[in-house]
C-alpha cells in the first residue's frame, strides 16, 4: 500500500477509508469526546437537568409504503461517537459517570445489520447492545423526570419522549460552532475526498458527458453513494448554472458544453464538505469573469479572521462582486452606486455563506449567545446564513457567485437603471448561467486554514 504522501497540512490518503486516516482521528477522538463531555455538563446545568439522552433516530417511510427514506442521524448523536447509520441506538451521559451507548444491532436478515461495535471511540464507553428498540428502556435512567432528552418524534419510546428543552439545545449548539481538533481533522479528511471528487467531474466535463454521467464519475472518485453524500450533488451544465439549487441531472449531453458548475461535498464520519467549482469552455469573456470571481473569492477568504464581522464581510462580497460587473463592462455604474441601488442583489442573490460541520448549513449561525436568540440579517440581505462574529475554530464557506438568473433580470430590464446594463453583454454571457466559488475554512488565531484549496494542491503534488 502505498504511504500518504505529506504536503502541507494535509497527508493524502490513497483512498477514501485509508488506515492513516483512522490513526490520526484517533489520536485526537479523547480530547474531543472530553470536550463533548463538558458541554454537556455545562448545558444540562444550565437547563436544570440531571441527564442528557441523545437518540440517533428512526428510519422514516413513506406514505403508504414500507420503504424507507434515507437515513440521517440526529447531528447530537453523531457529535458523540463516528455512527452515521445506526438508527434506534442512544447515547445516555450523566455527569460524573461513564456515557452509555445503546448499539442496536437486530438479527435481520432482509437486512444486513450493523457489525459488532469496533473502532477507536468503543473503549471510551459503557456499551449495551440491543437487539430491539424498546430494550433500550432498560439501560436508561429509571427516573427521567429531570432528562434532557433530544431528538426527532419518532425517537421515542415507552415513557421516553424527547423534549429537546430550549436552554441545552442553545447551550450545545453555540458550542458546536466552535470545532475541536479532531473534527477540524474529519473536515479535512471530508474535503480530500470532495476534491479528489471534483477533479473527477472537470474531467468528465471535458469529455463533454452529461449532467448524469458527471455525477457518477464524481461519486465513484469520492468512494461515497448518493446516500452517503451530504447533500444531492447538483451538476449543471450551461444556463443549468442559473439555478442555484438546480436539482435534475439531465442524462443526455447537450449539444455544447459552454460551463460546468458542480456544488458537491463529501462525508468522514458524519462531518460534511461542501465545495463548489465553475470551469468554461475557454471563451474569453466568460473565462476573465471566471478569474475576477475566483480572486474575489479568495481575497475574501483572506479576511477571515477572529473577530470579524460575518454579515459586514457579505456586505463587502456585494463590493467586490459590483466591481467585477462594473470593470468587465455588465453594469456601467460605480461599483458604490451598483451597491445602492439593489443591482448586485440581481446578480449575487444569496449569502456569502455559512456554519459547516456535522451538518452542512451547521446550526447556531443566527444565534446572538447561549441563552438562544437571534441576530437579525442586514436589511436586503434576506439569504444571509450567518449573522456573527467570527470565532477561533468555527468552520465556514465562503461562496461568492455571479448568475444571470431571467427572473432576476427581467425586473432590470423595465427598472430604472436599465439603460445601465450592457444587455448585449449579459445575452453572450447567460448561456453559461452563471459562476460560483465555495472553499470551506476553518478561522484560526491568525491566518485560516482553506480545507478546499489545501486538499487540491495536495492532490496535484
Amino acid at each position: 500500500m502505498r504511504r500518504a504522501r505529506a504536503c502541507g497540512r494535509i497527508a493524502i490518503p490513497p483512498a477514501p477509508g485509508n488506515p492513516h486516516v483512522t490513526d490520526r482521528l484517533a489520536a485526537l477522538y479523547p480530547q474531543h469526546l472530553a470536550t463533548v463531555v463538558a458541554r454537556a455538563e455545562r448545558a444540562l446545568a444550565r437547563g436544570g437537568f440531571d441527564h442528557l439522552l441523545v437518540a440517533a433516530g428512526t428510519e422514516l417511510y413513506a406514505f403508504l409504503d414500507d420503504n424507507h427514506y434515507p437515513f440521517r442521524t440526529n447531528p447530537h448523536f453523531k457529535a458523540w461517537v463516528p455512527l452515521v447509520a445506526h438508527p434506534h441506538s442512544w447515547i445516555a451521559f450523566t455527569p460524573g459517570r461513564r456515557p452509555v451507548l445503546c448499539y442496536h444491532q437486530p438479527a435481520d436478515y432482509w437486512h444486513l445489520p450493523p457489525a459488532p461495535p469496533a473502532g477507536y471511540w468503543v473503549e471510551h464507553f459503557d456499551l449495551r447492545v440491543i437487539g430491539a428498540p424498546a430494550e433500550a428502556r432498560a439501560h436508561l435512567p429509571s427516573d427521567l423526570s429531570r432528562a434532557a432528552i433530544i431528538g426527532e418524534p419518532g425517537a421515542a419510546l415507552d415513557g421516553v419522549v424527547p423534549s429537546n428543552p430550549p436552554k441545552v439545545l442553545a447551550s450545545l449548539h453555540l458550542a458546536r460552532t466552535r470545532k475541536t481538533p479532531y473534527e477540524v481533522e474529519c473536515l479535512r479528511m471530508a474535503s480530500l475526498h470532495a476534491a479528489r471528487a471534483h477533479r473527477a467531474a472537470a474531467a468528465a466535463f471535458r469529455e463533454r458527458r452529461s449532467e448524469h454521467e458527471i455525477h457518477r464519475a464524481y461519486c465513484e472518485a469520492a468512494g461515497q453513494g448518493e446516500i452517503e453524500l451530504p447533500y444531492g450533488n447538483i451538476v449543471a451544465l450551461n444556463e443549468h448554472g442559473a439555478t442555484l439549487h438546480y436539482q435534475h441531472q439531465d442524462r443526455t449531453a447537450p449539444a455544447e458544453h459552454r460551463s460546468l458548475l458542480i456544488d458537491a461535498g463529501a462525508q468522514v464520519h458524519g462531518y460534511a464538505a461542501d465545495i463548489t467549482r465553475t470551469y468554461g469552455d475557454g471563451g474569453a469573456e466568460f473565462t476573465e469573469l471566471l478569474h475576477a470571481v475566483n480572486a474575489v473569492q479568495m481575497a475574501l477568504v483572506a479576511k477571515v479572521r477572529a473577530g470579524q464581522d460575518y454579515p459586514a464581510l457579505h456586505v463587502e462580497a456585494h463590493h467586490a462582486l459590483a466591481g467585477v460587473l462594473s470593470a468587465h463592462g455588465i453594469v456601467r455604474m460605480a461599483p458604490e452606486s451598483i451597491v445602492e441601488s439593489g443591482l448586485s442583489r440581481a446578480f449575487f442573490p444569496h449569502g456569502l455563506g455559512h456554519y459547516l460541520g456535522l451538518q452542512v448549513h451547521d446550526v447556531a449561525g443566527f444565534q446572538r449567545d447561549e441563552d438562544g436568540g437571534t441576530i437579525e440579517r442586514p436589511p436586503g440581505h434576506p439569504y444571509l446564513r450567518l449573522t456573527r462574529v467570527l470565532e477561533e475554530g468555527n468552520v465556514l464557506t465562503i461562496e461568492p457567485g455571479l448568475y444571470f438568473i431571467d427572473l432576476l433580470l427581467a425586473p432590470l430590464r423595465e427598472g430604472a437603471h436599465a439603460r445601465a446594463v450592457d444587455w448585449a453583454k449579459v445575452g453572450r454571457l447567460a448561456p453559461y448561467g452563471g459562476i460560483r466559488i465555495e472553499d470551506d475554512v476553518v478561522v484560526g488565531a491568525g491566518e485560516p486554514e482553506n480545507l478546499t484549496r489545501d486538499a487540491f494542491r495536495a492532490l496535484a503534488a
